[in-house]
């Protein structure tokens, strides 16, 4: 994997670029975390000896494009056939507020390792395919151990969103994954002492977390990891977290995949981890975590048609779901309602086969503003009253598609 992670066209091109002149240039941090993790390899990042400046003149020369993402910081992005790598001098932290850390420039990447979250984060890897490694990362990452570089309470006062990085890591990458063992247990330590310092972080890199852990294969751990340290009170305050509900949906998930469902969803494991008690509201919770307007209206269409799939399964149930919120909604609010009361094997699978049906069927209003211009409605509450009628009886007969049973379901409508 590490070698082929150095013949990539691009990273070899670049790398050869950047060792001039007596600078040096790896590949960094998560491409190599996961070259040794056997894991697929997304963005690869480049440290270096070299100033801004002089890397920006390098990229130039080459061809390529150079984008100032974060230059203040050291960090410019080459951009090579479309794909972009970033690209930071070497630094090492002058002081730190628990947000944001003064860096100053160094030429030593074991002092760029130190101020790294993790071992597994720390190491470096040079054109030759030695790893570097600064920590006990080739170790941890061999045994799926996620460690704070040096004294964990350190790396944390540093930054307080390693406190929710730890955890997002032990569901992605660490023992929080479903056949690994307990996470770390003075990483934990220090992140229960020091967990009141979540309030100084904004909400949106907290959201940024959140999502990302529940996304993970080993979302379930992580959450009950969290709540044994009462963490999610600093998060969700007053909200009940249901880790059982989750580890429901996360098997129904595994078992949908194939038939009806595409990926994981945050949103909806989001919803189904959030229980009765204590509850907050969507509007308080999309607060606390800065949902997006459309994550906001995907948490609401869950909450609410999940109770309206607790009746036998019937098409129209699902359909009028499927045309109010879309379908990847209602399967949503549909998952979530099998999880939250438990209901038999058998109940379930009518309900997705119902599901499907529709799904599959894709169904669209079938009224159209001509069919009541024909008939002389004009606009105003009177067509809307004859619309809804008109498709609550095409919904409660199956969704016919026929135009004969179509015109008399309307007609029927106009009558009343």
């Amino acid at each position: 994997m590490i070698e082929d992670l150095l013949a990539r066209p691009a990273v070899k091109q670049l790398l050869a670029a950047l060792n001039f002149g007596g600078e040096e240039a790896r590949v960094i941090g998560g491409a190599v975390r996961d070259c040794l993790m056997g894991r697929p390899v997304g963005d690869i990042d480049i440290a270096t000896t070299a100033l801004p400046e002089n890397v920006i003149s390098t990229v130039n020369r080459q061809g390529w494009k150079a984008v100032p993402t974060g230059i203040e910081h050291g960090t410019i992005t080459a951009v090579i056939d479309g794909v972009p790598f970033e690209i930071t001098t070497l630094r090492q932290d002058v002081s730190t507020d628990g947000r944001r850390a003064t860096v100053a420039f160094t030429r030593d990447f074991a002092d760029d390792a130190k101020r790294r979250d993790f071992t597994i984060n720390a190491m470096s890897l040079s054109t030759d395919g030695t790893v570097h490694d600064y920590g006990s990362g080739r170790d941890d990452a061999r045994t799926r151990s996620i460690r704070f570089m040096g004294d964990p309470e350190t790396r944390i006062q540093e930054d307080y969103l390693r406190i929710l990085r730890f955890f997002r890591f032990q569901a992605s990458h660490g023992s929080g994954a479903p056949d690994a063992g307990a996470p770390d247990a003075g990483a934990l330590a220090a992140c229960s002492k020091n967990k009141a310092g979540l309030a100084q972080l904004s909400r949106e890199r907290i959201r940024q977390e959140i999502l990302k852990l529940l996304c993970a294969n080993g979302a379930v751990e992580a959450v009950q990891s969290m709540q044994a340290i009462d963490l999610w009170d600093f998060i969700l305050p007053g909200q009940l977290i249901i880790p059982d509900q989750l580890r429901r949906l996360v098997v129904l998930e595994e078992e949908m995949l194939k038939a009806l469902l595409s990926s994981t969803n945050a949103i909806r494991r989001l919803a189904v981890l959030l229980g009765d008690e204590g509850a907050l509201s969507t509007a308080a919770i999309k607060d606390y975590l800065r949902l997006s307007r459309r994550e906001e209206m995907q948490l609401t269409a869950i909450q609410k048609f999940a109770p309206t799939f607790n009746s036998d399964p019937r098409v129209g149930v699902f359909a009028r779901a499927y045309l109010t919120v879309g379908g990847d909604a209602a399967l949503d609010a549909l998952l979530v309602a099998m999880v939250s009361s438990p209901k038999s094997k058998a109940f379930r699978d009518g309900w997705f086969e119902t599901a499907q049906t529709v799904l599959e069927r894709k169904p669209v209003m079938p009224f159209r503003n001509v069919d009541f211009e024909e008939h002389g409605i004009p606009h105003g509450p009177a067509r809307g009253d004859i619309i809804n009628a008109a498709t609550e009886r095409w919904i409660e007969a199956g969704l016919p598609s026929d135009k004969k049973a179509i015109n008399a379901i309307l007609i029927e409508a106009m009558r009343r």
